[in-house]
């Protein structure tokens, strides 16, 4: 069993940064797993955001998001975060976190998922 908790989203006006979480716990974690980021708005299918690595040391982004958007971790609390700048409308959607192996996390296949957390871009 996994859990993940988001946390720290909220009200942002365009333009603007956040940066979200997602903590890991539960005896089925394990901190060799990828972690990634998901979304999804009322108008669009879930989308991929990012994944990283185990390590930390490798990261890959959806393409609406790159060059904007940051993905770590600190493997000491298992815990993810995503760097979120200059922020647009249309990043406004529910902000999942997963866990899992690589293909899991990148296929968004992963039996493991947070609750959801509502990040709204605002003008």
């Amino acid at each position: 069993q996994v859990h993940l908790v988001e946390s720290g989203g909220g009200l942002v006006q365009t333009g603007g940064s956040m940066l979200i979480s997602c903590a890991a716990s539960g005896p089925g974690f394990d901190d060799s797993f990828a972690m990634g980021w998901y979304r999804q708005s009322s108008a669009k299918e879930r989308e991929f955001v990012g994944i990283i690595n185990w390590r930390g040391n490798s990261t890959f982004y959806g393409g609406s998001v790159k060059g904007r958007f940051t993905i770590s971790r600190d493997n000491a609390k298992n815990t993810v975060y995503l760097e979120m700048k200059s922020l647009k409308l249309e990043d406004t959607a529910v902000y999942y976190c997963t866990t899992g192996s690589g293909p899991d996390v990148m296929f968004g296949t992963s039996r493991f998922w947070g609750q959801g957390i509502q990040v709204t871009v605002s003008s």
